[in-house]
């Protein structure tokens, strides 16, 4: 039988860096399929290519043979639905809009929706244990309940494909369970194709018929998860030893992390993150949880970004709460950047106070450092300078900085620009 889903021979890439490398992947219909690998591995990034977010540069990705960049948004949405890792909604729709937004794709241009919509909604909220958060605003709901939300309104839209990305990340046990069960579930008597990015090993196993273990950008195994979830295979690709037993119930492998031993681990590099105000606390925990040495600056004290980087133990330079960059922490700014193998600009807002943030990006790339920008909102949105910041942040650019448009594509790009200290 002709596969439903093929990634063929793509590449994708953040400016010179390549992220996917030659990926070639094909998935049945019908299928539950895990996609596994240390970050870094380009897992999420080979989401985006095949949601259509991001376009390779080279190779194709066909959807029951058409290629899926042929498709208008509208066609397309009406096969496949995306669950993006962040879930944050930035404007207080009501729960029941937002997942009526699922049926977008089912209207016409003036067309308004009617019964068979507010039913199918219905039924997505009633699957999701959602329909008594209906009236409540999408901003006031926690981490585990917009997740689910996210999830309806992906239901709503009746797709043949849904891709997630780390889709129990913000949940507890109970919450994980529920949700996994209830994608299982509709895999398996409607036949909705799965394709899911995830963190934990055990839980993939548990649920996938199908998994893809990614390393470098490229699929080292694909197959059953016993197949996939040998202790080799995680050895070679995340250098870690472990334990694969049995499930005593389900009888699917599962992971056991063995210790260490007192065997080093190869460094990653040093990252200095140039953030404030809480613009960069996730990155900084991000990247400090994936073992690169990270210092921060400048940073108020007090402030989110200075509390993450205090609680982290990070080195940075800081400076009184409210007040503007003095020379003396620019230096110390400049010194940790010096020592620094990349440097990472998170999406900050600009006054004159902090100007010299830019300064010290632009002498970065100067020494020859990658500069990553991470731009989730334009510059001329967050620039309280009368054009001064917008102008030095487009400098970055034409110095050959990195533009991301998603903090988490961090990883994935600083993983292709260093190597591994041995």
């Amino acid at each position: 039988m002709p596969f439903y889903l093929n990634v063929l021979g793509v590449e994708c890439t953040y400016g010179a860096v390549k992220v996917i490398d030659g990926m070639t992947l094909a998935i049945s219909q019908g299928s539950f399929a895990g996609i596994i690998g240390p970050n870094g591995s380009g897992k999420s990034t080979l989401l985006r290519c095949i949601s259509r977010a991001l376009k390779p540069v080279r190779g194709t990705v066909l959807l029951e043979g058409e290629s899926l960049y042929s498709l208008g948004s509208r066609e397309a949405a009406r096969k496949m639905a995306v669950v993006p890792q962040e879930t944050a909604v930035n404007f207080p729709f009501t729960v029941e809009e937002i997942i009526m937004m699922g049926r977008s794709p089912h209207l016409g241009r003036f067309q308004v929706e009617g019964e068979k919509d507010f039913e199918i909604a219905g039924r997505s909220m009633d699957l999701t244990n959602t329909r008594h958060l209906a009236g409540r605003l999408i901003t006031a709901l926690s981490g585990g309940e917009r997740q689910r939300v996210i999830i309806a309104k992906a239901l709503a839209q009746e797709p043949e494909l849904i891709l997630l990305d780390e889709p129990t990340s913000h949940l507890d046990i109970n919450q994980q369970v529920e949700i996994l069960s209830l994608l299982q579930r509709m895999n398996k008597e409607s036949g909705l194709t799965i394709l899911a990015v995830f963190h934990d090993l055990n839980l993939a196993a548990q649920y996938c018929d199908r998994m893809v273990l990614m390393q470098r950008g490229q699929a080292y195994q694909v197959g059953k998860p016993e197949e996939v979830l040998t202790a080799d295979n995680i050895k070679e690709v995340y250098g870690t030893r472990v334990l694969i037993k049995k499930h005593p119930v389900t009888g699917r492998p599962t992971v056991f992390l063995l210790t260490q031993g007192g065997q080093e681990t190869a460094g990653k590099g040093r990252i200095h993150v140039i953030c404030g105000g809480g613009a960069g606390a996730a990155v900084l925990g991000l990247l400090a949880g994936l073992g690169y040495e990270v210092s921060a600056g400048v940073l108020n004290a007090g402030d989110i970004d200075w509390e993450t980087a205090s609680f982290l133990e990070l080195r940075m330079t800081e400076e009184d709460p409210f007040s503007d960059i003095s020379d003396r922490s620019h230096k110390e700014n400049l010194e940790m950047l010096r020592g620094a193998d990349a440097c990472v600009l998170v999406s900050i807002p600009f006054g004159r106070g902090n100007l010299k943030n830019l300064e010290a990006a632009s002498q970065a790339c100067e020494w020859g450092k990658p500069v990553l920008l991470v731009e989730e909102q334009e510059i001329e949105e967050r620039d309280f300078t009368g054009g001064e910041a917008a102008q030095r942040y487009n400098q970055l650019k034409r110095q050959g900085a990195f533009v991301l448009r998603d903090r988490a594509e961090v990883p994935d790009v600083l993983a292709g620009l260093l190597p591994v200290r041995t």
